[in-house]
């Protein structure tokens, strides 16, 4: 049984943010540790003194922000202590050559095993993605190719068949795009050629974990010198 917990009045205006601070306060705090059950929607709002409309909404926003999970039957859990959007905010705020430091982290253990398991079928995936990137031009929509490369690397990714892994390339991309073009387009940093990327597609096409490593790693250590 949950017990509860006494937060303060708040203010009439603005009731869902109070609400939202007041939640986040208590996970964050650790009062509501990752896998407790917050209390009922009935007895936050007693707690807080708001309708459960408002209640409502609040655990909506938390529940979309990935921090709390409700479980239909059963109540409302928390899930994590922090906001994935949030975090991800804080990446897209940093140098770019920590991103792309982070970002050869991630690529090098995804190649490694895109190596191990990938299939025929990744294969033919990742060869398709590699053909509609091909090599950087002048004249090139910049967005487009970004695009196709990104598909490339997310098609790599998926290879690897490690699901945790292949939902933080994707959710990492997005910054990822822009950290490239901010790059090729303010600090006139070029874009690693289509030989770069054709021998980690071999490496992987050869299923050697070793060299597919060095390869990814190859494909961002230009970027990365130029940055320094």
């Amino acid at each position: 049984m949950t017990v509860p917990i006494s937060l303060p009045r708040l203010p009439r205006s603005s009731l869902v943010d109070a609400a939202l601070a007041a939640m986040r306060e208590r996970i964050t705090s650790g009062e509501w540790p990752v896998g407790q059950r917050i209390p009922k929607e009935a007895e936050l709002a007693e707690m807080l003194q708001i309708g459960r409309n408002t209640v409502r909404e609040a655990v909506r926003v938390l529940s979309h922000a990935g921090m709390i999970e409700v479980r239909q039957g059963d109540g409302t859990y928390v899930r994590a202590v922090h906001e994935p959007a949030s975090i991800m905010t804080q990446v897209s705020r940093a140098s770019l050559r920590d991103h792309f430091e982070l970002r050869v982290m991630l690529e090098v253990e995804a190649a490694r095993l895109a190596a191990e398991r990938r299939s025929a079928r990744d294969l033919r995936a990742m060869e398709k993605a590699l053909k509609a990137r091909g090599d950087w031009s002048e004249g090139r929509d910049i967005d487009e190719f970004l695009e196709h490369d990104a598909a490339f690397h997310l098609a790599v990714a998926k290879a690897g068949r490690n699901g945790a892994l292949t939902e933080l390339y994707r959710y990492f991309l997005t910054v990822a795009r822009q950290a490239a073009r901010s790059a090729m387009i303010e600090h006139n940093v070029a874009e690693p050629g289509l030989a770069l990327h054709e021998r980690l597609f071999q490496a992987i096409e050869a299923q050697d974990r070793a060299q597919a490593a060095r390869a990814a790693k190859a494909v961002l250590r230009p970027l990365i010198k130029m940055l320094s």
